[in-house]
């Protein structure tokens, strides 16, 4: 009798007890279901509408321009877009860009971050040294 006893505890002691395993598991899984979405939507920002003053002569500056399409355009040659392959040579062989070594960047707001972050990266390598941000101006009620 005493020995049956003995052999029921060391059973006990011998097999793994996964219940509370079990347990972190399906709390952790939770966690993860509800911080995963959380992570992956992205937040909703519109380009800040500014109510700087525009600066002088922007027209003479040269402008890379974006549209919600990831269509790139240079300065004022709005007809054929550039292949996003193309950008940084077409940069480097700019002479305007080249001698002033500045740049305005106008991207459509719908456009995912990452995308504008490459480009701003590309232009920086084709030696930009002064990058701006164009923005749209505050719409007020009394604009003209």
């Amino acid at each position: 009798m005493g020995m049956s006893g003995g052999g029921g505890g060391g059973r006990a002691v011998s097999e793994i007890n996964v219940t509370p395993l079990v347990d972190v598991m399906l709390v952790l899984l939770i966690i993860f279901m509800v911080t995963a979405p959380l992570i992956t939507q992205g937040v909703d920002v519109d380009l800040p509408k500014t109510k700087a003053e525009s600066m002088e002569g922007t027209e003479k500056k040269l402008v890379l321009t974006l549209t919600k399409e990831k269509k790139i355009f240079i300065g004022s040659s709005e007809e054929t877009p550039i292949p996003y392959e193309q950008l940084e040579e077409k940069l480097k062989t700019n002479a305007k860009l080249q001698e002033e070594r500045e740049l305005y960047l106008h991207a459509d707001r719908r456009l995912e971050y990452g995308f504008v972050v490459d480009i701003m990266a590309i232009a920086k390598r084709s030696g930009v040294e002064k990058l701006g941000m164009v923005t749209d101006p505050m719409d007020t009620p009394a604009a003209k």
